[in-house]
């Protein structure tokens, strides 16, 4: 009897997922699309969901529910700064709720969403979106490709 295809570190996979909250609002749905691929390891999806992936066979759905802590965080105080007006490019218009992405010193990207704009300055809030939603997290399979042993 062959094994069964089950996903594995680093592959790269075909899959439907969809992101809602206890209460049925959906975040994130492909299952009414095209499906996505995504290579495990690569930070295409959050390191959390792929974990939920790993082990799992092909033309399943499973559904997981997530906490807070085990799905996009708890929302962290320490992530909502105070930056300068003169941080952002001359002539954007800002507004509140709007998300912007930051380059890091480092050459990474983070996202923040304006909570409030003042006089001099804006308060932006580097948060997951998610922070503090429990997650229902449903995922399907569709097509395992192994990762390539070097």
């Amino acid at each position: 009897m062959p094994s069964q295809e089950i996903v594995g570190p680093g592959d790269t996979i075909l899959l439907h997922y969809q992101l809602s909250s206890p209460d049925g609002t959906v975040f994130e749905n492909t299952f009414d699309d095209a499906p996505i691929e995504i290579t495990l390891g690569q930070g295409e999806l959050a390191w959390n969901l792929e974990q939920c992936l790993l082990g799992l066979p092909l033309n399943e759905r499973h559904v997981f529910m997530l906490e807070p802590a085990q799905a996009f965080g708890c929302f962290d105080e320490r992530l909502v700064q105070h930056l300068a007006l003169t941080e952002f490019p001359d002539g954007m218009a800002l507004a509140p709720q709007m998300m912007i992405e930051f380059q890091l010193p480092n050459g990474t990207a983070m996202p923040g969403t304006i909570q409030e704009i003042g006089q001099s300055e804006a308060v932006v809030d580097f948060n997951h979106p998610l922070s503090d939603c429990p997650v229902h997290f449903e995922v399907e399979v569709l097509k395992i490709n192994p990762k390539q042993m070097m």
